[in-house]
């Protein structure tokens, strides 16, 4: 027997027009390109966007094409989300971060025929698109008064002549919840980028799941601000649960050094925001440095890779901050589990809680896990046995764009992530299966290394590799980028580990370096590290 519910489709429009209704007064804020601030609220800017959604109908685009997007976090790029997603479209986000010849290649294999674009990112623009056969409109998101010219790229509509010249009435269509509303590439270190698009129904999912107290804990009380870029998966959702929980949105544009973060947040009283672990380091230097504190931030989630206990503990003992570790892939739209205490956590002592904290969590309603070894078969969940962590769920990816072999194994996604997960539920990354070190036969966590010598008072960046050694395989390598004005020799560092963790798995040596290279996405560049130092000779 079936229900009798309404037959409703989850489409993305729907928050839009739920944030007008219900929370239209509610601040958007964002720092602009052109200089200056921006503000406006849920319901200029769905009126707006309805506005920017009629002048897409200019460009000829079907039901299910792709338009794409070069843009830092701020109002423009939020309409786009809204106005492109709503309308059938698809919204492709695109790192700016990456090499030009990577964002042509993905331009090409999404077949976008329209690129919005920042005025940042002209050269960049400039440098591709006479490489991407399907463009054909490049819409600069600024005003007349701004607009670049351009020898190369003589045909340049402006983003804010087209939106005002098109009328405010647009009645949003009833989709099929399963089409899609959005597309993100991974940013793999290897071999080609790979497509992941994202239907509307698990995009308002995700929004839902991400909101709940025990995930990100949103309401319409929050000033929320996603420090992680709308082009790096979507600034995991955010610019959706904030409309669904009916919070102000502060959007940092292109200024995400510590002191323009630090300022940003106390003058919008910011009290919930999000970054991945590079990002608050700069923060916490700054208010380090300068002697300041938060004095509106409650909470923050920290993900992209592991956050060093250190930061989590700086957070909370120093400026009172909750830090909510987050893990979760471009792959899974990307919220998969967050470490949040339990009712009976409550009463343990705090460095007891600390260790749950650490975790990268538990499932989010919605996720399924599970931890498998080398033959597929399913570990314990007791904290100790590690495998390969596999997932399922309704935003977790099926088949990527364009490729018809599924990624799925036995209806299950594998992550490529190494994990423990404890009997409470609590999964603890261990490393990524590309990044463990195996040293005559035992294998040795870079995560766990990498979490220790952050601990440091010295150390503001490390990272760990293996490198080849001529008897035990490999050997753990530490590089470490120094704190301003802080010193540390070889020897003080290694000693450091002493007792922290087993003998061997402490590092052979101690590189310092002025700076670690760093992804698209922030994270450090262990492909390019183990290339760098792959002669390294050992000590022995």
């Amino acid at each position: 027997m079936q229900g009798s519910m309404m037959q409703m489709p989850l489409n993305v429009s729907a928050l839009l027009q739920y944030a007008d209704r219900h929370h239209g007064d509610t601040e958007i804020v964002s720092r602009r390109v052109e200089g200056g601030f921006h503000r406006t609220t849920w319901r200029e800017l769905h009126t707006r966007t309805r506005q920017l959604a009629n002048a897409l109908t200019m460009f000829g685009l079907e039901p299910g094409e792709r338009v794409a997007t070069l843009a830092w976090n701020g109002h423009r790029h939020l309409e786009l989300y809204y106005a492109v997603g709503g309308s059938g479209k698809v919204v492709h986000t695109i790192n700016p971060r990456l090499l030009p010849e990577q964002i042509a290649w993905m331009l090409n294999h999404s077949q976008a025929r329209v690129l919005f674009f920042d005025t940042t990112f002209l050269p960049l623009v400039e440098a591709i698109a006479p490489h991407c056969k399907a463009l054909d409109h490049l819409v600069v998101m600024t005003a007349r008064a701004h607009m670049p010219v351009s020898a190369k790229l003589p045909i340049l509509v402006c983003y804010e002549e087209i939106v005002d010249a098109a009328s405010t009435y647009f009645e949003w269509p009833e989709l099929d919840e399963n089409s899609a509303c959005g597309i993100c590439y991974t940013s793999g270190t290897t071999g080609n980028p790979k497509g992941v698009l994202y239907s509307q129904r698990a995009t308002i999912l995700h929004a839902y799941a991400s909101a709940l107290p025990d995930a990100l804990c949103m309401s319409s009380r929050d000033v929320v601000l996603p420090v992680v870029p709308m082009f790096h998966v979507n600034a995991w959702g955010l610019p959706y649960s904030a409309a669904l929980a009916g919070a102000k949105l502060v959007l940092p544009g292109p200024a995400l050094d510590g002191k323009s973060l630090h300022e940003l947040m106390e003058y919008e009283r910011v009290t919930f925001a999000a970054g991945v672990p590079t990002i608050w380091q700069g923060l916490l230097q700054y208010a380090s440095t300068q002697g300041v504190r938060f004095t509106t931030l409650r909470r923050t989630v920290i993900g992209g890779s592991a956050c060093p206990p250190s930061m989590i503990r700086t957070f909370e003992q120093e400026h009172g901050v909750e830090v909510i570790h987050a893990w979760g892939m471009t792959e899974l739209s990307p919220l998969g589990a967050v470490s949040r205490l339990k009712a009976r956590h409550l009463g343990l002592p705090k460095a007891d809680q600390q260790k749950v904290l650490e975790k990268q969590g538990h499932a989010i309603f919605g996720i399924d896990m599970k931890i498998v070894d080398e033959q597929g078969d399913e570990l314990p969940w007791d904290g100790k046995a590690f495998g390969e962590l596999m997932v399922r769920g309704p935003w977790v990816i099926e088949k990527y764009f364009g490729i018809d072999e599924s990624p799925l194994q036995g209806g299950w996604f594998p992550t490529g992530d190494v994990a423990t997960i404890d009997a409470d539920g609590y999964m603890q990354i261990t490393d990524r299966a590309k990044d463990l070190i195996k040293s005559g036969g035992e294998w040795i966590s870079s995560i766990e290394l990498e979490n220790h010598a952050a601990a440091h008072p010295a150390v503001a960046l490390a990272a760990v590799i293996g490198v080849p050694h001529p008897k035990w395989d490999e050997r753990p390598l530490l590089l470490v980028v120094k704190k301003p004005g802080a010193e540390a020799s070889r020897e003080e560092l290694l000693k450091f580990f002493d007792g922290k963790v087993a003998r061997f798995a402490i590092p052979d040596d101690v590189l310092f370096t002025e700076a670690l290279p760093l992804t698209a996405t922030g994270k450090v560049h262990k492909l390019k590290l183990r290339e760098q130092h792959r002669s390294h000779l050992m000590p022995l």
